[in-house]
């Protein structure tokens, strides 16, 4: 009990510091805090007792989104070595620049695979525990649907002018992951306890998921914007820098690193908790 509760310790103190890297503009930081604290989270996973199905399936998410985070930070460190030999203006070729971009894609792509994949294993989780009859499955279900709403009505409005079977293509990974959170969000009140933690948890990774979405179809589309230009426009190459200082300090970046961890959590510990109740009872 005291390993499982050191390591829940350390994988909330982790949370705090990436958040708090994040807010700084440290984004190397962030990942490796956000890699310790996934990590200690699945070692709380691992040595805690509780329902053997409910256990495992959330270990396996949890192991996965680990798994994303670190991949994640590799790829940082890649590009940050990579940083000086950009080249700059006209010098640039379309192809070798298109190229780059849809590696980006391809990346961010199987990024979010590992994303949905993770999402959809805390989901069976919290699925796997009994359901307590509680009527406030209704208010998860209208939550969700009033989620899926808002998502379907931002996609189309974003992205509507693009067409919709190369997007698909492109985004399918990111919009399973939200799609899983959502229908387990529905799903989640019947078995809520009175501490909400669950359905909590899940609707952070449905946020969490829709942003993922709403980042991957907004680099795709950057790239459809230039590989297929409308009549008329004429595009000049260059290169895009991000400024990691811009904006200091970085609210954003904070709250989207805040929701990500917090909802796998929150989904973790709620459905260990439960599952060890209702092994009890």
């Amino acid at each position: 009990m005291r390993l499982s509760f050191g390591l829940l310790v350390a994988s909330v103190a982790a949370g705090l510091l990436s958040v708090a890297a994040a807010l700084l503009a440290m984004p190397a930081a962030s990942l490796q805090f956000g890699l310790v604290m996934l990590l200690a989270l699945l070692g709380y996973v691992l040595a805690s007792r509780g329902v053997r199905r409910v256990r495992w399936a959330v270990a396996a998410g949890i192991g996965l989104l680990a798994v994303v985070a670190a991949v994640r930070l590799f790829w940082y460190q890649e590009q940050v070595d990579e940083a000086g030999w950009l080249t700059y203006g006209q010098g640039v070729a379309k192809t070798s620049m298109l190229a780059r971009w849809q590696e980006m894609i391809d990346r961010e792509r199987l990024a979010a695979l590992g994303l949905a994949l993770g999402v959809l294993c805390l989901a069976a989780g919290a699925l796997a525990l009994p359901s307590r009859g509680r009527r406030r499955g209704v208010a998860t279900t209208v939550l969700a649907l009033l989620l899926l709403a808002w998502f379907g009505l931002s996609a189309a409005r974003e992205f509507g002018r693009y067409p919709l079977i190369d997007l698909l293509g492109a985004v399918w990974p990111a919009l399973l992951a939200a799609l899983v959170a959502m229908g387990a969000l529905a799903l989640s009140g019947w078995r809520a306890d009175r501490r909400w933690l669950l359905p909590v948890g899940l609707f952070l990774l449905s946020f969490g998921a829709a942003r993922a979405y709403s980042d991957l179809a907004g680099v795709w589309s950057g790239w459809w914007n230039l590989a297929e230009p409308a009549d008329g426009v004429v595009l000049t190459l260059g290169v895009m820098v991000s400024m990691p200082t811009e904006d200091f300090p970085q609210v954003p970046r904070a709250i989207e690193a805040a929701i990500a961890l917090a909802g796998a959590g929150l989904v973790a510990v709620d459905a260990l908790r439960s599952s060890r109740e209702a092994d009890a009872s």
